[in-house]
């Protein structure tokens, strides 16, 4: 992962422009239950996980006990892009602090903490958190302050504990200003030097220069005591191998085919099991092919892999589907004769999708296959208190479009329980699709049997004002109609649709109705000369009681 930074304002159809972001969030994936209930991200309650929020004061470790994943559930110490290690059968997690106030759109991340526990189990059990044991320019004199990205700790040969981070450089000469620097420490939790005071290993100049952003570093220190470090994003993917040293690079770069690697983006993890070498990896290549990302924002964990640590790799499959944070970022370990994945969610409280939380799951191989294959991952949660009624039942729709949404945008999103104050694409629902923009454009809910209803509101977003013909603004008009008897029929009695963007927005009553379904159709502002997209944060279906 890296950090998103923008100038001025931006139009859903700059959302994934290179161009105006260092780094563009992929994943969002909310449902823990696409039924009744919508226990998501940001509104996941303390009784997730702990029962009581952890206090965390400064550098201090603290121990606590986890109730389920997300490993620290309340929202006191959030954690992004987690590397595992085990020593002494002991697991460690390193994981970046998310420091990000509520609501806002980039990467806020000042340092490293470390996870530890004897007896990790993903239902629950003891750890503790060093929540500093390392921040970029305290380590590194060359860097500059915060950007604690995805890094790694390896122990090396010499039984010392080697931090793969990457950071930015201060003062660099670099298009780029990216770098990954080496620190070592006699324990995985510190206190970590750097062991190359000269500079950062690797950058845009040294030691043979690319172009790349020089992040998301994954080392393996083989069986025969060979060292091989990848690293990149955007579908690059580059490696070299290191000394036993730990820091001295040696040979040619290797430039990774990605073609073999279906769906490749970023946050690569190199690993051996048996004889086989595994390339675990955050994929996104949304569309109608993709085995996973159903937006351009989404991503999910998939694998190669391959009989060298050199490649070539062979795409296996998906490990983990989507998740409710807008990155991913896996690491896999064995403790005890069990495997791991270990990944990060948004599902502590208040959590989004700059303030992420490790989690982790049992990972389970098939070794019947050769190369020996990866189950997929089931995602679990910690217990969940049982949610309020209501008269909202759209949870329990299936949602659809009758007209093509836009990739970057998601249908579920509809009805996701989740309303962000300052949305990415995947949060909302859009017909916005530049000049090729719709007029009107049409939302269905559908149930598997009869409900009744007798109300609708909509939250709507927007970021042009009313009557505009580009980016997304609030519709002209809209209605809703129900299926009875095989054909569409506007509700009777409605009371007046708002059209005001407003994340409370008022119901709209209508006569009572039973139906299997029913559609919103929506007419944008604009005309001759183009139209504006219309989004949707949500889209409630009442019934009359709660239930």
């Amino acid at each position: 992962m890296a950090a998103s930074t923008s100038a001025g304002p931006i139009y859903p159809s700059q959302w994934h422009d290179p161009s105006l972001f260092i780094y563009l969030p992929l994943s969002k994936a909310w449902k823990l239950n696409m039924g009744m209930r919508s226990l998501i991200g940001i509104t996941v309650a303390l009784a997730a996980g702990i029962t009581q929020a952890v206090e965390i004061d400064g550098s201090d470790p603290v121990t606590f006990t986890s109730k389920g994943n997300p490993i620290l559930a309340d929202g006191s110490w959030y954690s992004g892009d987690p590397a595992p290690l085990v020593v002494n059968n002991t697991v460690y997690i390193l994981s970046g602090k998310d420091d990000a106030p509520p609501d806002t759109n980039s990467f806020v991340m000042p340092q490293w903490g470390m996870f530890e526990s004897a007896s990790p189990d993903p239902a629950g059990s003891e750890w503790t958190l060093y929540p500093n044991i390392a921040a970029p320019s305290e380590v590194f004199s060359w860097a500059s302050e915060g950007t604690a990205y995805a890094a790694q700790v390896v122990q090396g040969p010499d039984q010392k504990f080697y931090l793969y981070a990457p950071v930015t450089e201060a003062n660099s000469p670099n298009t780029d200003p990216f770098a990954i620097g080496v620190a070592v420490s006699d324990s995985p939790t510190g206190p970590y030097e750097d062991a190359h005071p000269d500079g950062p290993i690797v950058s845009q100049s040294v030691p043979t220069g690319n172009d790349i952003q020089n992040i998301d570093p994954t080392v393996l220190v083989d069986e025969d005591g060979s060292v091989y470090l990848y690293f990149g994003t955007f579908g690059r993917l580059l490696g070299y191998q290191l000394d036993s040293d730990m820091t001295t690079i040696t040979g040619d770069v290797i430039e990774v085919d990605t073609s073999t690697l279906t769906g490749y983006f970023e946050a690569p993890w190199l690993m051996k099991r048996q004889e086989t070498y595994y390339m675990v990896y955050a994929a996104n290549n949304a569309g109608a092919d993709s085995p996973c990302t159903p937006t351009s924002y989404h991503a999910c964990i998939a694998y190669a892999s391959s009989s060298s640590p050199l490649g070539p790799w062979t795409f296996q499959g998906v490990v983990l589907h989507i998740v409710s944070s807008t990155t991913s970022h896996p690491g896999v370990v064995e403790s005890n004769g069990s495997w791991y994945l270990v990944y990060h969610t948004a599902d502590a409280e208040g959590g989004y999708h700059f303030r992420r939380s490790v989690a982790f799951d049992e990972l389970t191989w098939d070794d019947s296959q050769s190369p020996p294959t990866i189950n997929t991952v089931k995602q679990t949660f910690a217990p969940q208190s049982d949610p309020e009624q209501t008269r909202n039942i759209a949870g329990a729709a299936n949602a659809s479009s009758e007209n093509a949404t836009p990739i970057q945008y998601w249908v579920e999103a509809l009805h996701d329980g989740v309303i962000s104050v300052n949305p990415l694409p995947p949060d909302i629902w859009s017909s916005y699709d530049g000049t090729n923009s719709l007029g009107e454009s049409t939302v269905v809910y559908s149930w598997d049997s009869a409900v009744t209803l007798n109300g609708t509101a909509m939250v709507f977003f927007a970021d042009q004002p009313a009557g505009a013909s580009e980016g997304v603004a609030p519709p002209t008009a809209w209605h809703v109609e129900y299926l009875e008897n095989g054909s569409w029929t506007e509700v009777s009695n409605s009371s007046p649709y708002p059209l005001e963007v407003s994340d409370t927005p008022v119901e709209v009553g209508f006569d009572q109705i039973e139906t299997t379904s029913i559609r919103a159709v929506l007419s944008a502002s604009g005309g001759s000369g183009g139209y504006a997209g219309v989004g949707i944060k949500e889209w409630y279906a009442y019934a009359p009681t709660a239930q």
